[in-house]
């Protein structure tokens, strides 16, 4: 074994607790909207010992459905309530995130948060292995927004959060679960342009004793794209530029099916046993084709070529959990253990054409094959101890985690001149990674006083990362142990306003995909690479808020600053006169600040608004192949503003415009871009819905890089179907009846009692 990092390895023998911490939600005020705006009312002084429903962070989380967007704020996290949207019973998980405050999502699934690519996407507080690598966002694309009861944005994450999966910011997906005693369904049905479709079913029954839930899920949908790149480098014997484009178009819908169930079991009054399981299953069928031309530095072609590709296969993608509740003699005492394993496994294969009209150097494929293995399995432990001591509240936790990745590909050509299929060994690939986590946690809350409310903790982490190349019969080791602090701190200036303050030390360990050195080829002009030297990527976040209500509008500002040192960015570099290499690398320090602002309320009783936006400055060091360092800065505005307008008492007509400013990306840099969304819904009867969407209604969306080094100039475009309308019906079943013309929602009990289950230990 190689040891490719100089860290020495510590073993965490004791858990150390963060002192002065933070929360009394009491310290903060509930303010709802159901049909009428409702005076902020201060709530009473708390009891000495906590509820035992709830822990003391949860003691004023109003248990009703408010307006679509709507933050109900908590001391570590930002809550919002998305299954409201008019929407969501035709859109997916992807459309829900784009919704929230300074969250985006592009075509290709790609997720950022204020800008940053190094995001965490949690399944009730856990990680899955379908929101892993490439999977994530074909999963973010085939889960329905139906099934997500709200969406938790987690900027600083506290002690109860681990680093896998990037370690960066949380959004965590909550998804829906009723405890309300009785039976509750949804039927939805919906139809898009160009043969898109989906449909979903859903329920839980509750009675007695035992609780089931459980649903089911087709969608036939995806993006065609068309894409043009245009490239020029420095010639390293003429001095000049060679100058190379490329020109794409790629369709094909993908079919995505997916369930999952779960069965509730109270064993008397202080013990509950939980059992759940999910699937989901898609297909890889997809059609492109691209034109390849070079220049040479004289400025005649010297190679032209087409390649076509055919792609299937098949995703699946499975999980299972058990969890275990305890309620302790103390009001408010709870043990929580919990059991999650989620597996994904991909297989897709492609068939190359080329047809050549000026053979480039060294092309020798007329015709070849590359088929793909991919598997990510992760097991995960974990347990949360509860005890309320007086005004305050501590919490302790484990977690035992288990990551495995494997990726093995196989590149067979065939012969152009005998017609016969060989393996091509230069492109042929098999890695494994496993990546075990030891994890202990101690946090402290409390209310210091009418005013203050503070919580802080520690996380301390061992990791073991053990790398297997197996192709090349390389291995590689390395061992480290993480401590990682959080503190927050809650300020009520006035039954209006309060002030927040946070701070966390983060970890963003590199992934299978990142770390892996073999050189995958892409085609005749790119290549990539992982890096099995990369270090973690250490982050300290800061942020203060300000939350108030500015004539009748429910306000938030946050202001925020994150340095990165150790930071994984992307360098492409030329290996040869024409194949670019992508790569990641450690790049040294970033730097991000900005405001981000949300404004809610009502302009007239049947318009509202919600904006929000967020204005940032990124700082980026850049190395070159020369070993220089320079420093790159942007500034940007990104925002949405959201108009809901109630036409009548059966009709809501929504209005969504959707800017995303300039980002820097590895050496590059992403322009902005600007989408315009329509929704409508009309309530036949207080069960039955007809909804309207038209998404990208001006067909305007589209992804720009710029790259700019002393050695590459590019500039790449890809355009994806822009303009698509669904257009659905939604059937409730069951439940409470509504009031006339009201669209019906679920009701408190499992929002809840959701958020309860999304907050322990990780």
């Amino acid at each position: 074994m190689t040891n490719f990092a100089s860290r020495p390895t510590v073993i965490a023998a004791c858990l150390a607790m963060g002192f002065g911490p933070a929360l009394a939600q009491t310290a903060e005020k509930p303010v709802v909207t159901i049909k009428k705006d409702v005076s902020p009312v201060k709530p009473p002084e708390p009891p000495a010992t906590p509820a035992p429903a709830a822990p003391p962070e949860e003691a004023d989380v109003p248990s009703v459905v408010v307006a679509a967007e709507r933050p109900t704020n908590r001391i570590d996290r930002q809550v919002y309530d998305v299954k409201s949207d008019v929407g969501s019973s035709n859109g997916s998980a992807a459309d829900a995130l784009n919704s929230v405050p300074s969250v985006a999502v592009d075509p290709d699934g790609s997720v950022t948060l204020r800008g940053s690519s190094n995001v965490q996407i949690l399944i009730d507080g856990k990680p899955s292995a379908m929101m892993q690598g490439d999977n994530r966002g074909a999963s973010l694309n085939a889960i329905p927004a139906e099934d997500i009861e709200s969406v938790e944005v987690i900027n600083n994450p506290g002690a109860q959060f681990g680093n896998e999966a990037g370690g960066g910011p949380i959004i965590n997906l909550v998804m829906r679960r009723s405890r309300r005693p009785g039976g509750f369904g949804v039927i939805n049905a919906n139809g898009g342009t160009a043969g898109r479709y989906n449909s979903a079913v859903s329920g839980t029954y509750n009675s007695g004793v035992f609780g089931f839930q459980g649903g089911f899920n087709v969608r036939h949908d995806g993006r065609a794209s068309t894409n043009e790149t245009v490239r020029d480098r420095i010639d390293s014997l003429s001095g000049g530029m060679v100058h190379s484009t490329q020109f794409g178009s790629m369709s094909g819908l993908s079919n995505n099916k997916g369930g999952n169930g779960g069965i509730t079991y109270n064993i008397g009054a202080k013990d509950t046993l939980a059992a759940s399981m999910s699937f989901q299953i898609r297909d890889n069928d997809q059609s492109s084709q691209d034109r390849y031309q070079r220049y040479a530095a004289a400025g005649a072609v010297d190679s032209d070529y087409t390649r076509s590709t055919h792609r299937g296969g098949e995703a699946r993608n499975y999980g299972w959990g058990a969890r275990w509740e305890h309620k302790g003699s103390i009001d408010g005492e709870s043990m929580k253990v919990d059991l999650r394993v989620t597996s994904a496994d991909n297989t897709f294969n492609n068939a190359y054409q080329n047809v050549y009209a000026i053979t480039p150097v060294g092309a020798l494929d007329q015709k070849s094959y590359q088929d793909n293995v991919t598997g990510n399995r992760i097991v995960d432990f974990t347990g949360d101890y509860e005890l309320p001591v007086d005004r305050a509240m501590i919490k302790l936790g484990y977690k035992v985690a288990d990551n495995r990745s494997d990726f093995d590909t196989l590149y067979t050509s065939v012969d152009p001149v005998s017609h016969q299929p060989y393996v091509n060994v230069q492109r042929s690939n098999r890695f494994h990674l496993d990546e075990k986590n030891l994890a202990v946690y101690g946090s402290y809350q409390t209310r210091l006083n009418d005013k203050w409310g503070v919580l802080g903790g520690l996380r301390i982490e061992h990791t073991d990362l053990d790398v297997e190349q197996l192709t090349s019969h390389v291995s590689a080791a390395n061992s480290y142990t993480s401590y990682i602090p959080s503190a927050y701190a809650t300020y009520k200036w006035s039954d209006d306003t309060n002030l927040r303050f946070s701070y966390a030390h983060r970890l963003r360990r590199p992934n299978a995909n990142e770390l892996n050195p073999f050189v995958i080829y892409r085609d005749e002009y790119n290549v990539s690479a992982g890096n099995p030297h990369l270090s973690p990527t250490k982050t300290d976040s800061f942020e203060v808020g300000y939350e108030t209500r500015i004539a009748g509008m429910e306000t938030n500002l946050r202001a925020y600053h994150r340095r990165d040192s150790d930071s994984i960015l992307i360098r492409r570099y030329f290996i040869s006169d024409t194949v670019l290499l992508t790569t990641p690398a450690n790049g040294g320090r970033s730097n991000a600040s900005g405001l981000e602002f949300t404004v809610h309320g009502k302009i007239t009783p049947a318009l509202s608004v919600n904006a929000s936006g967020n204005l940032g400055h990124t700082e980026q060091d850049l190395v070159d192949i020369y070993g220089f360092t320079s420093t790159r800065t942007a500034s940007s505005l990104s925002g949405r503003l959201r108009l809901n307008y109630k036409a009548t008492p059966d009709d809501d007509l929504q209005a969504a415009v959707q800017t995303m400013g300039r980002q820097l990306i590895g050496q590059g840099m992403r322009q902005p871009n600007t989408t315009v969304n329509f929704s409508m819904r009309h309530a036949f009867t207080p069960k039955l819905s007809l909804v309207l969407n038209v998404t990208d209604a001006f067909d305007a969306n589209r992804i720009e890089t710029i790259t700019d080094t002393a050695s590459l100039k590019e500039n790449s475009i890809r355009r994806s179907d822009g303009r698509i309308v669904y257009v659905g019906l939604s059937y409730r079943l069951g439940g409470f009846t509504p009031g006339p013309g009201s669209i019906m929602r679920q009701g408190g009990g499992q929002g809840q009692g959701q958020r309860g289950s999304g907050g322990g230990g990780r």
